[in-house]
């Protein structure tokens, strides 16, 4: 595979992915797995899983304008990068470095990770982040050290960094607006998230793409939009879902379609977990196989219409 270094999305010729990255807690949610050890059956019944949210996805075809993207972890999704290229409708590919579960960001594959970045050449290397400006100091100068080598490593080798990243509320912010996160959503997050990408761009970290959480109006969205693009910079931003219900997704849509730094969205949870619950519960037979490939293709199909219209 190579990296897809000819195209890149704009807000009017979206990237729209699915997201099936999730590794520690689609084992402990879906599958039963205790302690992130799963048993020979259980890591088949996961690589199985991925590889029929990914035909539900290729059950789409073709979109009215952009492209469809597929983040996917070697660990139970290798089959899924393995056939990424023989698709019908080109389906552009991201995969992750972090390990899932750790608070503070942490390499999936330690020293090795860039080797396993090379011999996939995605189009996009993604690091999933939590951070906050009220953090402890010394774990957010660290965290910031991490990434800014992980950007510098995938620069040499010519792969865009895909920045996932997660402000969650300390309990003193969440407390100032008398523990509503509606509220903290609405009017603290965005500046919040605002100086966590100015304290990246500071140390060097200069994502292609920024994956962040949606915003409950235009104004917020706008604002973390200009800090991402700060000093003319030619970074965009795309949406993630949250494991949000629909009517907040669109909403979500709603308000990042109308800044022209957004140029789409990255939504997981929301699409598939239920059916993938559903067709665990089934006979796994052929015709649930189908009905559960059916479910994910129209539910993604629903967001990118969204996007799209």
């Amino acid at each position: 595979m190579t990296a897809a270094a000819a195209w890149r999305p704009k807000h009017d010729d979206p990237l729209l992915i699915l997201a099936m990255d999730h590794r520690e807690s689609f084992g402990k949610t879906l599958f039963g797995v205790v302690g992130d050890r799963p048993t020979a059956a259980q890591t088949a019944a996961m690589r199985a899983a991925k590889q029929l949210i990914f035909d539900g996805l290729n059950e789409v075809g073709p979109l009215s304008s952009g492209r469809p993207g597929v983040l996917v972890d070697e660990l139970y999704g290798q089959a899924v990068i393995d056939t990424v290229e023989q698709t019908t409708t080109p389906v552009v590919l991201a995969v992750p470095v972090e390990a899932s579960g750790h608070p503070w960001f942490t390499l999936q594959y330690g020293d090795s990770w860039l080797e396993h970045v090379e011999r996939i050449r995605p189009a996009y290397a993604k690091v999933l982040v939590r951070d906050n400006p009220d953090f402890d100091a010394k774990e957010r100068e660290q965290q910031l050290a991490d990434l800014a080598n992980v950007g510098g490593g995938l620069q040499k080798i010519g792969v865009p960094l895909l920045y996932e990243l997660l402000v969650p509320a300390t309990d003193a912010q969440l407390a100032g607006v008398g523990g509503d996160t509606g509220v903290y959503d609405r009017d603290i997050r965005p500046g919040l998230v605002a100086q966590v990408i100015s304290d990246n761009q500071a140390a060097g970290i200069e994502p292609e793409l920024w994956k962040v959480e949606g915003f409950e109006t235009v104004d917020g969205a706008r604002h973390v939009a200009d800090q991402a693009k700060a000093g003319g910079r030619s970074t965009d931003l795309i949406v993630l879902g949250r494991d949000a219900p629909t009517e907040r997704l669109d909403h979500w849509i709603d308000v990042a379609v109308q800044v022209p730094a957004f140029v789409g969205f990255a939504i997981g949870r929301s699409i598939w977990e239920e059916v993938v619950r559903d067709y665990e519960a089934s006979d796994h037979g052929a015709a649930a196989a189908a009905a559960a490939r059916n479910e994910i293709a129209a539910r993604y199909s629903g967001f990118a219409a969204h996007w799209l219209s």
